[in-house]
């Protein structure tokens, strides 16, 4: 599987994966237009997104109401070096949500790829040429 990334202007960058343009574009305190999230915030809502789906699926297989599910990202960075530090996710669970799958939902959300790349990242390689 290979994705492609372009240079459509400016400091945006699109990625073309499977028929699909995902844009980018920096905050106009850095330099670019605004026009666009940010490579990092998309990180964030891979991340958040990933994580959500694994807490929507765990509510239709057991045909409880998704009305009002919901997750928050919220996220620490180290002043100094900008290194993310924390991520904390918070399930919004639906009005009448069972209180005996509280832990089993929290275990499914963790269920997340990207999270779990994160925790075991892969080896990256860069190379240059034509």
């Amino acid at each position: 599987m290979s994705m492609k990334i372009s240079f459509p202007g400016g400091l945006a960058i699109a990625a073309e994966i499977d028929g699909f343009n995902v844009l980018t574009d920096q905050p106009e305190q850095n330099g670019g237009e605004g026009t666009a999230p940010s490579p990092f915030d998309l990180f964030l809502a891979s991340l958040g997104t990933c994580s959500g789906f694994f807490a929507l699926r765990f509510c239709q297989q057991r045909n409880l109401s998704t009305e009002g599910l919901g997750l928050t990202l919220d996220f620490e960075r180290d002043p100094q070096t900008r290194k993310l530090m924390r991520v904390k996710m918070n399930i919004q669970l639906p009005d009448g949500f069972p209180d005996k799958y509280r832990k089993a939902i929290i275990r499914a959300t963790e269920e997340c790829a990207v999270k779990k790349v994160i925790a075991d990242p892969p080896e990256f390689e860069v190379t240059a040429g034509s």
